[in-house]
């Protein structure tokens, strides 16, 4: 070989070896270098829909890039959950989804082709969502109490509806049954938006809903709230009981909504997302439209939402085992 090709043959290999060492440190250190996309799972106008764009626009000014909202329905959220499951980790595109459709799904639906504890690294936890048990003020029952009785002395005549089967309306009724040991009738519905307006008519006589849902029926006195299901009172409805103030020892049912980012993003993308996302949360315009929406803003570190991850999939994989749920 020549001086003159070995001359160009060096040069050319310390060209790879700076270009190599150079990208990867302008994907982590300098992101986010451009546009980012937040892939949800939820119909648009929906409260985690809602909660999810309010905490990206504060995110996208922090950060000082476009965030794109694409909302990926279908499959009980599954299609969009194996879109962001797919992407490339680098920190572009990011999940967010509530636990009805990370969770819940994975247990229900048999083709769903993501696994919620490998092929995500929780960011973090915006916020819980309070729940309620209401029912039509026509039944004769105006405390969880008296509905227990009631349901025992009629197992199985009293309807309940939810937004579909393995919906979190019908999960959480199914605690409460498994706490009770009440039967109560399932009406299913395609929706939880006809499955509350059945109640509010007196089609169907109960059932769980986010209380914030609830609120504008139950003050109107077309819904009677008979107690919160969250470990606390609600601050959206400090006034209403919670299920094991009203008796159901150890109830507690509640839902989230959170950012993920797919398996293997570098630490340091990571980091930088969850301290935007947090920064967002603790706005006093984020907080306060967050709380009025009947939202409890958390904003945990990723180790402490990938707690909550792991122990949400086996308890909510443990009542459909209990209750039997089947997708057919």
């Amino acid at each position: 070989m020549s001086p003159i090709s070995m001359v160009w043959r060096w040069a050319a290999a310390l060209v790879l070896a700076a270009a190599g060492a150079v990208a990867p440190g302008h994907t982590q250190s300098d992101y986010p270098s451009r546009g980012i996309t937040l892939v949800m799972p939820l119909a648009p106008g929906s409260a985690g829909d809602v909660l999810g764009r309010l905490v990206a626009n504060k995110m996208s000014a922090e950060l000082g890039r476009s965030i794109v909202v694409e909302n990926v329905t279908g499959a009980s959220g599954a299609i969009g959950i194996d879109r962001v499951n797919r992407s490339d980790p680098d920190g572009y595109t990011v999940l967010g989804t509530g636990d009805n459709q990370l969770i819940y799904a994975v247990h229900f639906n048999k083709s769903a082709k993501f696994d919620p504890l490998k092929d995500f690294t929780p960011v973090t936890q915006l916020a819980t969502i309070d729940w309620a048990l209401v029912a039509n003020p026509a039944l004769p029952a105006k405390s969880v109490a008296e509905l227990v009785a009631l349901a025992k002395a009629k197992p199985g005549q009293i309807d309940f509806s939810s937004g579909g089967k393995g919906s979190a309306q019908h999960i959480a009724m199914e605690l409460f049954m498994a706490k009770t040991g009440v039967k109560l009738n399932h009406v299913p519905y395609r929706g939880a938006t006809p499955a509350l307006n059945d109640v509010v008519s007196g089609v169907v006589s109960t059932m769980f809903t986010a209380l914030s849902v609830a609120q504008p029926f139950i003050q109107n006195g077309t819904l009677r709230v008979l107690a919160s299901a969250g470990t606390k009172r609600s601050d959206l409805m400090p006034e209403v009981p919670t299920l094991a103030e009203a008796g159901v020892d150890g109830f507690e049912f509640t839902t989230w909504m959170g950012f993920l980012l797919p398996a293997k993003t570098p630490p340091e993308v990571v980091k930088r997302v969850h301290a935007s996302a947090v920064s967002a949360l603790n706005d006093p315009e984020v907080r306060a439209r967050s709380v009025a929406s009947g939202f409890t803003v958390v904003g945990n570190t990723p180790d402490e939402f990938k707690a909550v991850v792991a122990r949400d999939f086996e308890r909510i994989g443990d009542i459909i085992r209990s209750a039997g749920i089947t997708a057919n």
